[in-house]
């Protein structure tokens, strides 16, 4: 597969990722490697990884922090930062972020902040994090349940994607990376969503081709606007309510919580409905976006006491401006529009809609 340019850095896919790791490692000469993971990828990915890389004299340091989304805070940056510190890097250590999303959003940012910032690379080893979360430059932690409400936005030095890590995966997580891949059809285009809907037939070639499809949507949404002035807004389609929903799922005790995908497919249904009644999204195609998500994604009970908190959480989404909740929503599959405000009657109409599908 061709390597895809970012502004500022390269991502390469599959055979090419470790030529291309031990090249730069060969040429920049950083003075140690510091390769971050989790709990999973620590016992499940680590070690073909190291198997691969060739880093000569230069010491590599493993970090481990635990796996999951609750543990994306600033109390395990710290810890981090100060493992950092204690194994002596400096500005020219280089860190690789070895996991999913939390993980290469979490390394970024640590990457990004630590002395001002040192280079990392980025290699994604979830579905999610290949088509999204480790493909352009957002970095950043949770605040409480809050999503990614600290963070800056610094590219990797390079993203290397190896699909072979997708093996290592439970099905539940490749179907929360699935939500994203459909979300870039829905945006930008109506082809690549077709495609997507029959996600349990695609054989591991279709899946490599579909991933780069994905990562080539974002990266030119990206390279547009690297600093979400304007159409990369986009990409939050699904992602107001939807990130809400994750929120409160994550910080209600009496709730399993949820994937980021699985909130997001909840999301985005709702956010068709406003669409439909807003912006003109045709009849046909909110329910083909309804039917298209409810294939493979289950449907979960949101109660009318459940939608108060969530109501509650939106004013915190980091696309509001004055007080005022933006939407992006789609004027038809694959055209968005962005900075839409919505109702609140209509937002608990789009909860209806939801809870009455079979």
């Amino acid at each position: 597969m061709t390597s895809i340019k970012t502004k500022n850095a390269v991502i390469h896919f599959n055979k090419e990722v470790y030529v291309e790791l031990n090249k730069y490692i060969k040429a920049t000469k950083p003075s140690n490697i510091f390769v971050l993971v989790d709990t999973n990828t620590h016992e499940d990915c680590l070690p073909s990884f190291l198997a691969e890389l060739k880093s000569g004299e230069i010491i590599v340091e493993v970090m481990e922090m635990p796996e999951g989304e609750d543990h994306k805070t600033i109390d395990i940056c710290t810890g981090v930062w100060e493992a950092l510190s204690d194994y002596n890097a400096d500005r020219k250590s280089l860190m690789i972020n070895l996991g999913g999303g939390v993980v290469t959003d979490l390394g970024g940012f640590v990457a990004s902040t630590y002395m001002r910032g040192i280079d990392y690379i980025n290699i994604p080893t979830s579905l999610l994090a290949m088509v999204d979360a480790s493909v352009g430059g957002k970095t950043g932690v949770d605040l409480g349940t809050l999503k990614n409400q600290i963070g800056v936005i610094s590219e990797a030095s390079m993203v290397l994607i190896d699909t072979a890590f997708l093996d290592t995966l439970p099905p539940q997580q490749m179907v929360s990376g699935y939500a994203e891949m459909l979300k870039h059809g829905l945006i930008y285009d109506k082809n690549y969503w077709e495609t997507l809907l029959n996600f349990e037939k695609l054989t591991l070639s279709d899946l490599d081709d579909l991933i780069y499809d994905s990562v080539v949507i974002k990266n030119k949404v990206v390279t547009e606007d690297p600093g979400e002035q304007g159409l990369r807004k986009i990409l939050n389609f699904g992602h107001t309510l939807g990130h809400a929903i994750e929120s409160y799922f994550l910080g209600n005790a009496d709730k399993t919580p949820l994937l980021h995908g699985e909130a997001i497919a909840i999301g985005m249904i709702l956010e068709a409905y406003l669409s439909n009644k807003t912006t003109g999204l045709p009849d046909s195609e909110l329910k083909a976006i309804t039917d298209g998500i409810l294939k493979t994604f289950n449907k979960v009970d949101i109660s009318l006491n459940d939608q108060k908190f969530i109501f509650n959480l939106l004013k915190h989404d980091k696309k509001n401006s004055h007080g005022i909740v933006k939407f992006v929503l789609l004027e038809a599959i694959g055209k968005p529009k962005i900075d839409c405000q919505v109702e609140n009657d209509l937002i608990t109409e789009a909860f209806e809609y939801y809870n009455s599908q079979n």
